[in-house]
């Protein structure tokens, strides 16, 4: 009866994400979870930012998402691209907003919406528009009338889009939570009075939009009713909600983390990940969403930070390049599909906890009707441990957690991994870039007039001068030296100090590059200090400035200074200090090459492009190159290998890539363990590499032949290194255990008493046109090492290699029964075995 209920749900919940015209649910919650059309769910979510993808990607991201078990679909909503100026909105291309939630609805998926508008998510100026910070009298996130007005302002326009679209559960859409205001908790108590009636404000603002679903707020332990407090982090089971009727979601488990320009890469391990989340669903947890489940990419001048990489992979489940990550994507879809199969217990029924041992517990969830849910955990990092459990015995690695759906058979361990490994690598397109051509940014001319340049007295803040309409401006002016200088016959050169509060900066003495200096992060606030060589008469200083994206994060962050404030002053003169900040300053806002629009296939300039080797050869430093190339065949995804070059933007057929910088990484890349607690300074990878070399270039944005590259480059690179390549799955790894815990060895007939174990199978998988042409490794027995780096242990079936060789040479994928039988015979009788198998995927031909 208990199996006919749940069929029945499931049809109900069927309708309700089919069409409008069937059923118009109703989404509410209790203590227990998310209550849509009158049931509890356990649901999966997991994050895609529409536009750090493009809409022909859209799809194929949601149902991969769907592919891997997940529920619902979050995504922010990014003030800033929709409203680049008051009253002006854009939902076009990768902005457009109803395409997105729609598409999530197609895919029968349900949607989260994070309005906002404040986003942080390493974006630029966390999703406010610059203008905002112009509104006069405004102080953002606070108990501010203009700020608070804007932000209504906005809410109300996405709300009412919503709406008229019927996008909202209650409307027959997949919309089932909204969210306002984003960890706002730290500022609030900061803040104190007013930080607290802001937040009480937006809340009540946001539940007066009438939405009909329930409004969220993550990390805001304030949160008023019937605003539910959520939780973010690496891990969220010991969070309870601030009221004992609100269920305990978490709005961002985080699957790794972003990068920064000369940081390393950062990998969390995917059986941390998986512990992580059934720690907290065993705590009674009843929504989760991975951040990111695809990160995407930064194009643009999107990134924020600063110092926040084009790439946003975030090491999720679906890379950049919209691939799926194994095992990350493989081993949580095994999670999710063991964790469903005890929703029936988890929604029912409260937990009993009890001590296994030291470090040891088990959770249960026991309806008394049948249903009944066990998590066994060993919190131990050092040693596995075997307990006994309902008069049974259960091994349990270090650092795990086992998911009993009937409480007494395991169909999955979180350390446990049963999915295959596959190694990414880029590879050559063999597409040519055809006859560069390149312009030199004319710094002869600089500050001599035209609607971007004015002279005023002091340095000024970069942002106030830009509005960020560029990247880059020029801080000019000059100095006089007298023909009796000491510099000028034979002593010691003057020394220029320059102090500026970031991003980047690029001296120019009299047109000539003398240096430049870089801020990070961690450290925006750059010094540059070297000897200048002047000459007799003016000497033209002309200081570029560079951004290198907006600050996402902070107190008041608006109001944090950008740009050369000084002092900027020369040492070692005959006449000694000589402070140039209070002179006469001309700016320039941009590059000569942005006002020409150099990077449009359509703009006819007055630039004169050099042809040929000579021009790509010289390396000169704020340096225009362009050549057109023709796109490669095929479906896999593309990439500009940026070998050679230093720093700079990328433009193809006029559509902007990103920032580029192949500054390299600086970190601890000492190995990895999952057991333990996750941090950004565990598990990086990519030390003495340049944090990004290879830039994502989406298909859509090509044509078949003559399609347009664009690169300005600040520091002096060679074009000619540039390539593009192609990213696909190199080879694949199993390593597969003889008693393996998995979902699909056991389930329930309708009886719900007969359970049926099917024997471990390892699975091989290469991309759509490839096929597997080499068995690089393969051992049943008792093999060593990781993927990669397999070899054989004290017991190997010789006939491993053979078998493996005869299912899956020459297909796509191939299955391997993991049996004595199989192999001939046992190898080590009374030894639990393996099997290690090493595949190499190449084009099918």
């Amino acid at each position: 009866m208990a199996t006919f209920k749940f069929l029945v749900v499931g049809f109900w919940l069927a309708l309700c994400l089919a069409s409008s015209q069937f059923v118009k649910c109703s989404v509410t919650y209790d203590r227990k979870a998310i209550v849509i059309n009158g049931q509890r769910r356990i649901l999966f979510s997991g994050s895609i930012h529409y536009p750090r993808s493009t809409p022909d990607m859209w799809e194929g991201l949601i149902q991969k998402a769907k592919d891997g078990g997940l529920d619902t679909v979050e995504t922010y909503v990014f003030w800033n691209v929709h409203e680049p100026s008051p009253g002006n909105y854009n939902f076009e291309g990768r902005y457009d907003l109803v395409r997105f939630i729609k598409t999530i609805q197609s895919a029968g998926l349900y949607a989260h919406i994070r309005i906002g508008p404040y986003v942080c998510a390493e974006w630029n100026f966390g999703g406010f528009p610059v203008w905002l910070k112009y509104v006069p009298g405004i102080s953002f996130r606070t108990d501010n009338e203009p700020f608070k007005r804007a932000m209504q302002g906005f809410t109300e326009k996405i709300v009412g889009l919503m709406k008229s679209n019927n996008l909202f559960e209650p409307q027959g859409g997949p919309i089932i939570l909204s969210q306002i205001e984003n960890e706002y908790g730290a500022q609030s108590k900061l803040l104190g009075p007013a930080g607290y009636n802001y937040m009480a404000w937006a809340a009540d603002m946001a539940v007066k939009t009438g939405t009909g679903v329930p409004w969220v707020m993550c990390k805001e332990d304030d949160a008023p009713d019937p605003v539910i407090n959520t939780c973010n982090g690496f891990y969220c089971d010991p969070f309870k909600p601030n009221k004992p009727y609100k269920p305990t979601l978490w709005t961002e488990a985080w699957s790794g983390w972003f990068t920064e320009f000369g940081g390393p890469l950062h990998q969390r391990p995917v059986q941390d990940l998986a512990f992580s989340v059934a720690r907290f669903v065993q705590n009674g947890g009843s929504f989760v969403n991975y951040y990111m489940y695809h990160g995407g990419t930064n194009f643009g001048r999107s990134a924020g930070g600063p110092f926040i990489t084009t790439s946003y992979d975030y090491d999720a489940p679906i890379d950049e390049y919209g691939l799926i990550r194994q095992p990350k994507y493989g081993h949580l879809k095994e999670l999710h599909k063991s964790l469903k199969k005890c929703e029936r217990a988890l929604v029912s029924a409260d937990p009993t906890v009890t001590s296994l041992g030291e470090r040891l517990q088990a959770h249960v969830y026991d309806t008394g009707s049948g249903d009944c849910a066990a998590f066994l955990a060993n919190y131990d990092t050092d040693s596995s441990a075997r307990v006994l459990f309902n008069n049974m015995h259960y091994n349990l690695p270090p650092w795990s957690i086992s998911i009993l759906p009937d409480c007494k058979n395991v169909v999955f361990n979180t350390a446990k991994v049963g999915v295959q490994t596959s190694h990414m690598e880029m590879l050559p397109t063999n597409t040519e870039m055809f006859s560069w051509e390149s312009y030199d940014e004319d710094i002869s001319s600089l500050g001599a007039g035209g609607s971007s340049t004015f002279t005023t007295n002091g340095l000024l803040d970069q942002m106030n001068v830009t509005r960020d309409a560029s990247d880059y401006l020029w801080y000019i002016t000059s100095v006089d030296i007298g023909s009796s200088e000491s510099s000028l016959h034979g002593g010691e050169l003057p020394t220029l100090i320059v102090q500026s509060t970031g991003h980047a900066v690029h001296i120019f003495i009299n047109g000539q590059l003398h240096g430049s200096a870089f801020g990070t992060r961690e450290y925006r606030r750059i010094t540059f200090t070297g000897k200048v060589n002047l000459q007799t008469g003016t000497n033209k200083i002309a200081l570029l400035s560079v951004a290198v994206g907006l600050p996402n994060v902070g107190g008041h962050y608006e109001s944090w200074s950008t740009g050369i404030l000084g002092p900027v002053a020369l040492y070692g003169l005959d006449r000694g200090k000589w402070d140039l900040s209070s002179q006469k300053w001309t700016y320039q806002i941009g590059l000569k090459g942005e006002a020409m629009n150099l990077v449009s296939p359509n703009t006819i300039s007055s630039a004169e492009w050099v042809e040929g080797s000579l021009a790509v050869q010289k390396q000169q430093p704020l340096t225009w190159h362009k050549a057109y190339f023709n796109a490669p065949e095929g479906d896999e995804p593309l990439a500009l290998d940026m070998n050679g070059m230093g720093k700079g933007q990328i433009w193809i057929n006029g559509e902007s890539i990103g920032r580029y910088w192949t500054t390299s990484a600086v970190g601890n890349c000492t190995g990895c363990k999952y057991e333990g607690a996750f941090r950004p300074t565990k598990c990086q990878v990519g030390c003495g590499q340049p944090t990004q070399r290879r830039y994502h270039v989406p298909r859509s944005w090509l044509k078949p032949t003559q399609n347009l590259l664009v690169v300005f480059e600040e520091l002096g690179g060679e074009p000619s290194k540039i390539s593009l390549v192609k990213r696909s799955v190199s080879s694949v790894c199993a390593d597969v255990a003889e008693y393996h815990p998995t979902i699909n060895n056991w389930e329930i007939e309708s009886t719900r008493k007969k359970e049926v174990l099917h024997k471990r199978k390892a699975y091989l998988h290469c991309s759509a046109g490839q096929s597997i042409s080499l068995i690089k490794f393969a051992s049943f027995g008792t093999p060593l090492g990781k993927c990669g780096s397999y070899k054989q242990g004290r017991c190997h079936s010789p006939n491993s290699l053979a078998i493996l060789q005869k299912k899956c040479i020459g297909k796509q994928k191939c299955t391997v029964l993991i049996s004595n039988s199989n192999f001939g015979q046992d190898p080590c009788p009374n030894v639990l075995k393996r099997l290690s198998v090493e595949a190499v995927c190449s084009p099918t031909r």
